[in-house]
């Protein structure tokens, strides 16, 4: 398993964890939980695509900091609330990624391209 595979596990394993359950006793509290997990809880960035020029390296954030990753050029990526969580949890991700050199679409979705095995 490569590095950036190995650390976007990390993140999901992070957040598919961090999903509370509302109280189902009132469905105000249930709001007021939803939309304060809403707040604590990274965004999703978006990976999809048709050709190459719809991706782009951007940081998505681990639990070590940066992290860049090819997702759709227009997606908002959540590295500050990724770090957050990660905080919140006390979780700590693998640190080091690879040197995306460029992006392209494989099957509808952003994906590297890397000129070797480096790491940072």
């Amino acid at each position: 398993m490569n590095l950036r595979a190995a650390g976007w596990l990390v993140c999901l394993a992070v957040l598919a964890g961090c999903s509370p359950s509302p109280p189902a006793a009132s469905t105000a509290p249930a709001r007021a939980s939803a939309v304060s997990a809403a707040a604590s809880t990274p965004g999703e960035v978006d990976y999809r695509c048709r050709v190459d020029a719809d991706c782009a390296v951007k940081d998505v954030g681990n639990c070590c900091g940066r992290y860049p990753a090819c997702v759709n050029r227009d997606s908002p990526t959540f590295p500050d609330q990724v770090a957050a969580e990660c905080a919140r949890t006390g979780m700590s991700g693998i640190c080091g990624y690879p040197e995306i050199s460029g992006c392209r679409c494989v099957e509808q979705r952003c994906a590297a391209v890397t000129d070797s095995a480096e790491t940072h």
